[in-house]
């Protein structure tokens, strides 16, 4: 029996340099740059995601992480150059200064980021004597609070109630008494508030009888009686109230017109100015025998 020869290959024989089949594949799928990416990026993400959703899974594990996010959020907001110690107003008197102080912390100090400045903002402008408010924590610690205050321009009689209102008919605050603000003008009548920008400019015409009037009452919500003192009255018309009140003060500085016994100058029909006498001038007028009534008209 022949025994058997294993034939083999030489050692100097080169070996076949090409690629299995499925390592070709796999060298041609490193060369895709998004499969790299995923392998380099995508999957390291992906154990660390798994990794996570297990530790979070823990409800202990869930309430320490929240507990240390607090606990830091809590350090960060403490630090000294974020405490507030104080307040400071300017810009407004004592009763408004009071009025303030109410709506801030009722405990200094406190962190900056406690403080809701939009929220006290607006209800410090909500304030009837406060037109506009600026808030900001400066750099010393204080909390700086800025007021402009509204400018009364008038008094609005509103029923038994005398209000302050600026030149936007927007109240401003409250007096128990006329007395109290002499130097403003007075108004009365509903819807008065809303029509100040003319009251005003009635005021501003007024000049020589400046000290004799006494006040605006809207008629009517349409138009305007200026009232004087001895109970005179001038009826102003709804338009042209301005130039009907310029020329009664014409009439007045040729011939005395508010001078003499006059109770009310009607200036409501633009092609006429009618005059009233007052009670007494009315009876003393009949009996000279000059009149029957208490009507006098005047042409313009």
């Amino acid at each position: 029996m022949r025994p058997l020869i294993r034939r083999t290959q030489p050692d100097n024989q080169p070996r076949d340099p090409a690629p299995s089949r499925f390592g070709y594949r796999l060298q041609r799928l490193m060369l895709t740059p998004g499969f790299r990416g995923t392998v380099r990026i995508g999957v390291p993400l992906l154990l660390i995601a798994a990794i996570l959703g297990s530790w979070f899974s823990q409800p202990e594990n869930r309430a320490q992480f929240s507990q240390a996010i607090a606990d830091a959020r809590r350090d960060f907001e403490q630090r000294p150059q974020f405490m507030v110690r104080g307040a400071r107003i300017e810009g407004a008197n004592a009763d408004v200064t009071a009025a303030v102080e109410a709506f801030l912390p009722a405990q200094f100090p406190l962190s900056s980021f406690d403080l809701d400045l939009d929220r006290m903002r607006g209800e410090i402008e909500a304030l009837d004597p406060v037109k506009s408010a600026s808030l900001r924590v400066g750099q010393t610690g204080l909390l700086e609070i800025s007021l402009t205050p509204r400018v009364p321009a008038a008094i609005w009689r509103d029923g038994s109630t005398l209000r302050l209102i600026d030149a936007e008919g927007v109240v401003s605050g409250r007096i128990g008494a006329r007395a109290e603000r002499l130097d403003l003008p007075l108004i009365a009548g509903d819807g008065a508030e809303a029509n100040i920008g003319e009251a005003l400019a009635l005021f501003a015409t007024t000049g020589p009888l400046i000290e004799r009037v006494r006040g605006l009452v809207r008629m009517g919500e349409r138009r305007w009686d200026l009232v004087l003192d001895r109970d005179q009255r001038i009826l102003l018309p709804s338009d042209g109230a301005v130039a009907a009140l310029d020329r009664v003060i014409a009439l007045d500085a040729a011939q005395d017109l508010l001078g003499r016994d006059v109770a009310v100058v009607d200036m409501r029909n633009p092609h006429r100015t009618t005059i009233r006498l007052n009670d007494a001038a009315a009876v003393a007028f009949r009996r000279v025998g000059t009149g029957n009534d208490n009507n006098n008209e005047v042409g313009n």
